[in-house]
């Protein structure tokens, strides 16, 4: 049942006290309803006001875990949700033919602003605020032990599948992160009926329904669009898996890594078989000229500690044209995991007041993959302050894989002309190391590209009914299997929830996003490379001190979402249209040379 609008019920109350007649009572109305122009003013005073308190109570759970601050960020966020959720019903039931076109879009982006709708019962509003602080809460205190006296966070056992090439050791820890995400099932659950319950009040079959709407594009059109994209891709994907694979197998031998079936998940040097930068010196050739330097160790030879990683990557956009970081964020940021509480480790960036008051929370680990990670993160916050003078339901990017494309495009520009420029080394490698560069990219960038899609395809199914709680896990492991070529190197049942030790799951953060944002970064830093006045292999491009890339950017970036993210993409690339064929022109070279190492090698690829 949809919830009448508050504006109507004050009228009918009206008629009902003064005993109208129909007419009069549609005059009455008439006299009191406010337009959708000022329902919409209204609305989005409201939501900015209480974003604020319900971020800030947010922050305070993430950094200090107890009873008290999951109370106090449940029954914000409870507040926020439920005002949101009337604001959304209400939206849907107005006529916006009239309004001007932001205001019309500003009608849109409050019809489909949510993430988890909730119920208009009190009750159920109210437990669904509570199952999600209850699961973020699981995987932030979540530790496994490794002996009774030697218990480990997520950042800590991340480091030891990084490191370690001890596959009993790797399988022993891949399995216990694993544990701390069974609880959270039969909560997952409940959140997801009550969520849908939410999304059908609002119009849509399900959640994920909703999700799909908020790309400028019918629900429907959206995953032909992102399959469209991964066929771009999936070619170089599968050279590199079958290049790994066969890697692997040298390595491992056979018997632990089949040459015809998926890549066993604790091998590849992450948690959640995502990126597989880590296990580049187990995969690169002997012969193969490297990088032929060690960003985690340049950093410590240098003295980078946490604060100064942060610095360096404030220097990026400065040299770009940008303001520097606000005080108040490198007072207010958590930049060191903290030693006497619990946290949430993953890597965020935040915006607390819509304004200037902007922060990263992330547990720094003094090596190369954070020192790109803060890039990324300063990226987000550099975003969020650009488009701080838009209208507050504007204050967003343009679609969700901008935020997180932003950060990426800065990451590319950590290139070995960048390290030289700020005195990380002394000279830059010749041509010929090209191949080892990329590969190194490549274990990041694509081998995350069908991990970026499967997560929503997963949570899109359980949000149908089409993947139920009795084949969670079985459901999840298929499209891995599917979409990665990779699968569980133990044995796995429906007493697991293996979705659930990706933080993205209990924290209801929709995915697609770093999907898209893995598209996005190559169009928007191709495109900046060329207005930069690069000219050279596109791989080798740097934006740091590009003033020109970086005022294109920002034109960009201020516009928030106050446009359709076509119109937003051609602001930086020229073209409304997303395509793979810059990541694709990126790693042209590597790509030819893993086809020649697969067949010199005589590998059969796939799985």
């Amino acid at each position: 049942m949809t919830a009448m609008p508050k504006w109507a019920l004050s009228a009918c109350a009206l008629a009902l006290l003064t005993a109208c007649n129909n007419e009069s009572a549609v005059q009455a109305k008439a006299a009191i309803e406010p337009s959708p122009k000022a329902f919409i003013d209204e609305a989005e005073a409201d939501l900015s006001q209480i974003s604020e308190t319900a971020a800030r109570a947010e922050w305070i759970y993430a950094n200090f875990i107890t009873e008290d601050t999951a109370a106090l960020a449940s029954e914000t966020g409870r507040i926020y949700t439920e005002k949101a959720v009337r604001y959304a019903s209400e939206a849907a039931q107005i006529d916006g033919s009239q309004l001007s076109e932001a205001d019309q879009r500003k009608l849109a982006i409050l019809q489909r602003s949510l993430t988890l709708p909730a119920p208009s019962d009190p009750d159920k509003s109210q437990r669904l605020a509570q199952l999600s602080t209850e699961l973020g809460g699981l995987y932030g205190k979540g530790r496994f032990c490794i002996t009774p006296e030697e218990c480990l966070s997520q950042p800590q056992l991340s480091s030891i599948m990084a490191s370690s090439r001890d596959p009993e050791e790797l399988k022993k820890v891949w399995a216990g992160w694993r544990d701390v995400a069974k609880p959270m099932r039969p909560l997952f659950t409940e959140q997801v009926a009550l969520a849908n319950e939410g999304a059908q009040a609002l119009g849509y079959a399900n959640v994920g329904e909703l999700w799909r709407s908020k790309y400028d594009m019918p629900a429907a059109e959206f995953p032909k669009q992102l399959d469209g994209l991964w066929n771009e891709v999936k070619p170089l994907y599968e050279a590199l898996h079958c290049y790994v694979r066969g890697e692997l197998g040298e390595e491992y031998g056979t018997d632990v890594v089949p040459q015809s079936s998926p890549i066993p998940a604790h091998l590849l040097g992450n948690m959640w078989a995502q990126q597989w930068g880590e296990i580049y010196e187990l995969v690169a050739p002997a012969d193969l000229p490297g990088p032929g330097y060690d960003l985690t160790a340049l950093l410590e030879q240098h003295g980078y500690d946490e604060i100064r990683m942060v610095e360096q990557a404030e220097t990026f956009f400065t040299s770009m044209g940008f303001a520097p970081m606000p005080q108040t964020f490198w007072e207010r940021s958590l930049f060191v995991e903290p030693q006497d509480r619990d946290v949430v480790c993953h890597a965020s960036a935040w915006d607390l007041d819509n304004r200037e008051d902007i922060r990263i929370k992330m547990c720094i680990r003094r090596n190369g993959e954070d020192f790109r990670v803060i890039h990324h993160e300063l990226g987000h916050n550099i975003y969020q302050r650009a488009y701080m003078d838009q209208p507050f339901l504007f204050k967003d990017s343009a679609n969700d894989g901008f935020h997180e494309a932003i950060g990426d495009v800065i990451s590319l520009s950590i290139t070995p002309n960048y390290l030289q420029e700020i005195g990380l080394i002394e000279t830059v490698p010749p041509a010929e190391s090209d191949i080892g560069l990329l590969l190194r990219q490549a274990l990041d960038k694509v081998a995350f590209l069908p991990f970026g899609l499967m997560i929503d395809q997963w949570r899109w199914k359980v949000f149908s009914g089409e993947i139920t709680a009795e084949n969670y896990n079985a459901a999840w492991w298929d499209l891995r299997k599917q979409y990665q070529g990779i699968e569980a190197p133990v044995a796995r049942t429906e007493a697991d929830f293996d979705p659930g030790a990706k933080y993205h799951v209990p924290a209801s953060v929709p995915y697609t996003r770093y999907f898209l944002a893995h598209i996005l970064q190559f169009q928007f830093y191709q495109a900046l490379c060329d207005e930069a006045g690069y000219e050279g292999p596109i791989h080798r491009c740097s934006l740091y001190g590009s003033k020109e890339a970086g005022a294109k950017l920002n034109t960009m970036l201020e516009m928030g979402l106050s446009q359709p993210w076509p119109k937003a993409l051609a602001a930086v690339t020229g073209s409304e249209q997303m395509s793979g064929k810059a990541m694709l022109n990126y790693f042209a070279p590597l790509h030819q040379w893993l086809d020649e190492q697969n067949q010199l090698a005589g590998r059969q690829c796939g799985w």
